[in-house]
């Protein structure tokens, strides 16, 4: 692990043994479980730290382990070992008070076999192929959602798997203590960004409370004018300002009332501890102009952003943004705009009104004024920029009724074949996974939504980790995808959570 936004957090690590072999073993098995969690805690791939815990010998010690991690706020989740064999009835009743995220590290201590050495002696302390079998059994009895890593604790391989999950660890803390503040209403009569906040709070545990825009609007006469100057400058720093809005230019005015907008709504989003926040272009009350510079910069300092009242994409901003904090690559607001259909690959515009994080910038940002048809406002003030090239996902959440769906579709983002200049807005152009006509077929088949939470740093394991922690249905649509195999985990899916209900 290395200093960064997850260094104060921490995973668990918890090796199984027993009496059988006597006490000079045991001082072994928890020498040896200590050096692996040293070599974890020193890796990279993993960002948060690794403590070793005592080695679980008896029921009592595996529980109070377990009361312990569920009260310590630090603590994201356990990772578990049998060095040796471990009979799992010890487990039970620490895996049935166990409220945080679990990880079953399936390894052993040495990667080869001394062949020439081996006697009973290390047979049976090196056992974890058989121990860990034992505990694989129990958790499959009791139908425990965990996750498993595969390896020698030292392979670049393991050490990344246990990484992604440990961010998905870290994002449902964050989810548990989760505001999302929203500013007005959901865009009226628009069906997907609606959804049940009570539901989402029972099993997601984040909240979503309704504030009126007048509170942000009065936020934003109180800032003070030396406050202004400070960030006017920022953005003369930052960014290619454009010259209607530089010293001297005609519309200055306007980047003064976006600073003070963006001064506002940090103070109250600051004030209620707030991570993430919703607007929308139907309720602006007293502003002068629909937040766009303003959430912008906020998306890139780690809040969560919903437009139109989209609450449910808001939290999932904040969620990713923390599961890939330190990471390379950005993660943004998104919304499928617009196709390109001519030629051989069919590719898909994203983009919004204004509200695209600059973290997925592939150069630095014009900050520019344009008009807006919508909203009856002030022209606003936005950042400019094309997505940086690579490999993304676009991932969305929507409620069905009976439980939350996330449908996550890997993409390829390109450059532009041509230049945008009547196009005033960030902006990303991706090439879908498999191909275009599979990816928007399944897409639509799932329900997924028009807004997105777009990502060139998540990664699928991840997503994948987050979703069997917080027991929500998962969709993957990327290179394997095939319609039939679509249609048939939509199918199974749908009798799946009817047998078992929104939380497992």
């Amino acid at each position: 692990m290395t200093a960064g936004p997850l260094a104060d957090l921490e995973v668990w690590f918890v090796a199984g043994s027993h009496h059988l072999y006597g006490e000079g073993p045991l001082e072994q098995v928890a020498a040896h479980a200590r050096e692996v969690a040293a070599g974890l805690d020193g890796a990279t791939a993993i960002p948060v730290r690794v403590v070793a815990r005592p080695v679980v010998t008896s029921p009592e010690v595996f529980r109070d382990i377990c009361l312990e991690a569920n009260a310590t706020d630090r603590c994201v989740g356990l990772v578990a070992w049998m060095h040796t064999f471990s009979p799992a009835k010890m487990w039970i009743a620490g895996l049935g008070a166990l409220h945080k995220p679990l990880l079953h590290l399936h390894t052993q201590l040495n990667a080869a076999l001394p062949w020439a050495e081996i006697d009973m002696d290390y047979m049976n302390l090196h056992q974890s192929a058989h121990g860990d079998r034992e505990f694989a059994h129990l958790a499959g009895r009791v139908g425990l959602p965990r996750a498993i890593a595969v390896g020698h604790w030292r392979e670049a391989a393991t050490v990344a798997r246990i990484g992604d999950w440990t961010r998905a660890a870290c994002g449902w803390r964050e989810s548990q203590h989760l505001s999302v503040a929203r500013f007005g209403d959901n865009m009226r009569n628009v069906a997907v960004t609606e959804g049940d906040k009570v539901a989402a709070q029972l099993q997601l545990g984040f909240t979503v409370n309704g504030y009126g825009v007048g509170e942000l609007a009065a936020a934003v006469d109180k800032v003070a004018d030396d406050r202004v100057a400070p960030l006017l400058a920022e953005y003369a720093d930052r960014y290619e300002l454009a010259g209607e809005l530089a010293q001297a230019g005609a519309r200055r005015s306007s980047l003064l009332d976006a600073a003070r907008i963006e001064l506002g709504l940090r103070d109250l989003l600051d004030a209620g501890d707030f991570k993430a926040f919703t607007d929308t272009f139907e309720d602006l009350g007293e502003l002068r102009q629909l937040p766009g510079l303003a959430v912008q910069r906020l998306m890139a300092d780690g809040y969560g952003f919903g437009a139109e009242g989209d609450w449910k994409t808001a939290a999932l901003l904040r969620i990713v943004k923390v599961m890939t904090g330190g990471m390379a690559g950005g993660t943004s607001f998104m919304e499928d705009y617009t196709y390109d259909l001519a030629g051989p690959d069919s590719l898909i515009l994203g983009a919004h009104m204004l509200e695209v994080c600059p973290s997925i910038a592939a150069a630095k940002p014009s900050c520019e004024i344009h008009p807006l048809s919508i909203g009856d406002r002030e022209d606003p003030v936005r950042l400019v920029f094309d997505a940086a090239e690579g490999p993304a996902i676009a991932v969305s959440m929507i409620d069905l009724g009976d439980r939350f769906r996330l449908v996550a579709n890997a993409i390829d983002v390109i450059a532009p074949p041509e230049p945008l200049p009547k196009l005033p807005v960030a902006r990303a152009l991706w090439r879908p996974r498999p191909d275009f006509a599979t990816a928007v077929e399944a897409w639509l088949l799932a329900g997924g939504a028009h807004h997105t939470v777009f990502s060139s740093a998540l990664s699928l394991q991840t997503l994948t980790d987050f979703a069997e922690i917080a027991a929500v249905e998962l969709v993957v649509i990327d290179e394997h995808t095939q319609l039939r195999q679509i249609r048939d985990e939509l199918r199974w899916n749908e009798a799946f959570y009817r047998l078992v209900g929104r939380r497992r």
